[in-house]
């Protein structure tokens, strides 16, 4: 018997019918109050039943899924359901375990594989894919599991995520909270439930349905904070821990917002950099920054079409606000960005923009999940205005238009109050992690690749010097240390950094 397993292009197409046939809930949804993680009930999580996957991508690959509760604390109220993709280990006689790929909060970890598998990674991972089962798991709220659709785009046409006075201020708290509640009515309870807490001990349960006593874990991004918590959860239950472009969570979300704003902002720099030593860049020979500067403000007074009807013209806030996931890579997403700027600006067509180059990402299910797993410091006008004077001065050209601070500005007003993790303590049960840091990266700063490995005891940071994440796919230093520590448990000495 074989599986389908269609391709991700976005959510908004789901219909309310094929995510009630999904999402066993009660009829009329409940406005759940996360609060702090409490003890889950007993729950007996089956063995997965694998099927042969019908989608061409995953040829020879096996295809399940595994029910988990709504809410853990009672796990009778309601269940949904989990994808799971697993491609076996080449070499099963020197098998070594499953290796766990992570995206989380708005990514599919399943979408992530595909597009390793076009790139080959069969071909140059070795010890990756011929010691050990990968093993995709679309989280809770994402993708091909039960996924959380909502009505209206997080942010609309009118919407400013940067108020300039009182009455734009009010006008996205109000927004805010419209959008939320609609999400709830369409969605029920699991709005309430995609924290990170709720999200790990997911995991746990496809740990059992996989007959696993432990999990190797390869997180990015995000999912390097839900491999923690799963960790601090679940003691003893990870060998390893692979965490790519690590996140720090241990202080405000303010400062957060303002170290990545200040990352972003080198990243762009350096993009302006490349292009004016590089023919490659479609701006060669220009000043990028300035050709940019002036696509923002002209879009800012008059928004630039993107020749479809499918979207609307975009404001120089549109703009930045989509420039950080083109800054990621060097290849492709540099060259990407250079070429979107040159058609908004000389051909009045801004269509580049409104394609991310991560389209594993879903901008509804990052913005639910960042509701629930950051405090909101954030109360009126005022501070917002603050907030925003810190981002102009330490991000120019980008204005601070980065990911943290959208989920800030997008969380005002939300009526589920927020359900943060307590970072920071050393996690007691966990394995060392081998940590990739770029040393510029335009989601994360180095800095919180350490501040990562300090909460996990004797883990070791492997600092790359350059601009791209998803180390282990782009270089050949990093792909050597990990597929080591996999297979050996042996970390890089304290301050080693790959230059290739």
């Amino acid at each position: 018997m074989t599986t389908t397993m269609t391709r991700r292009r976005g959510y908004a197409g789901w219909t309310a019918a094929a995510l009630s046939a999904l999402l066993v809930l009660p009829a009329v949804p409940a406005l759940a109050q996360p609060g702090q993680p409490t003890r889950p009930q007993a729950y007996a999580a089956g063995p997965i039943v694998w099927r042969a996957c019908a989608d061409a991508d995953f040829k020879g690959m096996q295809c399940g899924s595994v029910r988990v509760p709504v809410d853990w604390s009672r796990p009778a109220s309601g269940s949904l359901s989990l994808a799971v993709v697993r491609r076996p280990a080449d070499d099963t006689a020197h098998r070594q375990g499953t290796l766990l790929l992570n995206d989380g909060a708005g990514g599919s970890s399943i979408e992530q594989l595909r597009l390793a598998i076009r790139a080959e990674l069969p071909g140059f991972a070795e010890d990756m894919t011929q010691k050990f089962d990968l093993v995709a798991v679309d989280p809770r709220g994402v993708g091909h599991s039960t996924p959380i659709v909502c009505g209206a785009e997080p942010k609309p046409a009118g919407i400013s995520h940067f108020p300039q006075d009182q009455a734009a201020f009010d006008a996205l708290v109000a927004h805010n909270r419209t959008f939320a509640e609609d999400c709830l009515r369409r969605n029920g309870p699991l709005v309430s439930r995609v924290d990170l807490t709720s999200t790990a001990r997911d995991f746990e349960a496809v740990r059992t349905g996989l007959g696993e006593q432990r999990l190797n874990w390869y997180g990015i991004h995000y999912s390097t904070l839900l491999g923690r918590t799963y960790a601090a959860l679940f003691p003893g239950r990870l060998r390893t821990m692979l965490l790519d472009t690590a996140l720090d969570d241990t202080g405000s979300p303010l400062e957060r917002a303002v170290r990545e704003a200040a990352s972003a902002e080198t990243a762009f720099n350096r993009f302006a950099a490349w292009c004016a030593a590089s023919t490659d860049c479609a701006l060669h020979g220009k000043d990028a920054a300035a050709e940019y500067d002036a696509l923002v403000a002209r879009a800012d007074r008059e928004p630039v079409r993107t020749g479809s009807s499918a979207h609307r013209p975009l404001t120089g806030e549109d703009i930045r606000e989509a420039t950080q996931d083109f800054l990621t890579l060097t290849y492709p997403t540099w060259p990407e960005l250079a070429r979107a700027i040159v058609k908004a600006s000389q051909e009045g067509d801004a269509s580049l923009f409104t394609h991310d180059p991560d389209d594993t990402l879903d901008p509804v299910q990052v913005q639910v999940p960042a509701c629930l797993d950051n405090a909101r410091p954030v109360r009126d006008f005022a501070e917002l205005s603050r907030l925003r004077a810190e981002l102009a001065r330490v991000s120019p050209h980008l204005g601070g238009a980065v990911r943290s601070y959208k989920a800030l500005a997008g969380c005002l007003g939300w009526p589920v109050p927020a359900a943060p993790v307590k970072a920071g303590p050393p996690v007691a049960g966990a394995p060392p992690a081998l940590v990739l840091q770029s040393t510029h990266q335009a989601l994360a700063p180095y800095e919180a690749g350490p501040a990562l490995a300090a909460q996990l005891p004797g883990s070791v940071v492997l600092a790359r010097e350059g601009d791209d994440y998803s180390m282990f796919l782009v270089s050949k230093c990093a792909r050597k240390a990990a597929n080591l520590y996999l297979t050996t448990l042996a970390l890089p000495a304290p301050g080693t950094t790959c230059t290739i």
